[in-house]
């Protein structure tokens, strides 16, 4: 016999499904998935992963503006999605880089676990001698991080102090050294 009734009479059915249904659907899933029992609340905790810390370390004589290397490398940090701890300013000119008060805080926050990496504009804000430079990057990837230029192939501006000449002085050791 054929029905002329068109439609369902019956409505979609409501799932009725316990805790322990769920609980146990959820596992299946999970083992289908390829998740080991218990994995799965510590992907929920992984899902918490923290930025990538950064502390900008910058060397300059008293007056030289490096307003425009400080904009660049949090620009920079930025674009990789870094999160910046701190801006570190030297302004002591012709120092090495030991004796430099803001590298060793930059160099300390790596020790510390505050930062994974000391961000500068240029090499020679650490040292142009290559000697004191791996020095100082070889200290901080002994820490747990590493160094990075961000340009390291460029020319300083004039008035910060890098010189022409392709082998660099003793003087220029910092941003603003003296000619």
């Amino acid at each position: 016999m054929v029905s002329i009734e068109s439609g369902d009479r019956q409505g979609p059915t409501t799932a009725r499904r316990t805790e322990g249904d769920l609980a146990r659907r959820r596992a299946l899933a999970d083992a289908a998935s390829g998740v080991l029992p218990g994995e799965a609340e510590v992907a929920a905790g992984a899902a918490r992963i923290q930025r990538f810390r950064c502390v900008i370390y910058l060397c300059g004589a008293p007056n030289a503006d490096i307003g425009a290397p400080r904009k660049e490398c949090t620009e920079y940090a930025e674009a990789f999605g870094w999160e910046i701890t701190s801006v570190i300013e030297d302004r002591v000119g012709l120092l090495p880089p030991d004796g430099r008060e803001g590298l060793v805080r930059a160099i300390d926050s790596v020790k510390g676990g505050e930062a994974g990496a000391v961000l500068t504009a240029w090499r020679s804000m650490i040292s142009p001698v290559p000697q004191e430079y791996d020095q100082i990057a070889g200290e901080i990837e002994k820490a747990g991080g590493f160094l990075h230029v961000k340009d390291s192939e460029r020319a300083m501006p004039p008035g910060l102090g890098r010189t022409a000449s392709p082998e660099p002085k003793a003087a220029d050791n910092c941003a603003g050294g003296a000619r």
